[in-house]
């Protein structure tokens, strides 16, 4: 049985010649494209929200996997690098710069976000109030478990695992586990 990676390997000469192709359709289409394909199930899905996905982010690598049911929001600020992938029910905010290095999985039903709302203004609700934002960076080689937040203005080290459900408002140093709300180290790895 062979990989991801193998099959990403195999196919590259067809991918690139769809993502190239792909580039010609007007930006605006291909947004509608992709929430089109959203919810598009198996390796024809996955092949197609890549190819658009390619185009529309800041930048992406090789064998990145984008599956059924993923929210993105401001993908132009989202750069994803090398075998990357996103499960599904995950909603990933890049709006206030998004970066996800190499080898890098997120489980399903996790959370990134790069803005956040103030409340300084109280002659109106929260709700309405301006909002922030702030990077999120995915060092190489992080797994981030099922139902993860991850919170505005955050670093996550090299090789680290986040465990499922932690809420991550803060740096996270390399070769560390950490969990809870709010997450803390674990231990070191």
């Amino acid at each position: 049985m062979s990989t991801g990676r193998e099959k990403t390997k195999r196919l590259s000469g067809l991918i690139n010649i769809l993502v190239y192709v792909n580039k010609l359709t007007p930006r605006y289409i291909n947004t509608i494209f992709f929430l089109m394909f959203r919810n598009t199930s198996g390796h024809i899905g996955l092949l197609i929200r890549y190819v658009i996905f390619k185009n529309l982010s800041k930048s992406c690598g090789n064998n990145v996997s984008i599956h059924p049911g993923v929210f993105l929001k401001g993908i132009q600020n989202t750069s994803i690098g090398n075998n990357v992938s996103i499960h599904s029910m995950c909603y990933l905010d890049g709006t206030g710069g998004l970066t996800i290095r190499d080898n890098v999985s997120i489980a399903h039903a996790s959370t990134i976000m790069t803005t956040n709302h103030t409340w300084n203004n109280q002659d109106i609700p929260i709700k309405y109030n301006d909002t922030t934002k702030g990077p999120v960076l995915i060092n190489d080689d992080v797994w981030v478990g099922c139902g993860c937040r991850i919170l505005a203005n955050v670093s996550i080290g090299t090789r680290t695992i986040i465990a499922a459900g932690a809420v991550v408002n803060k740096n996270v140093e390399n070769h560390a586990l950490v969990g809870g709300i709010p997450a803390k180290l674990i231990k070191k790895i």
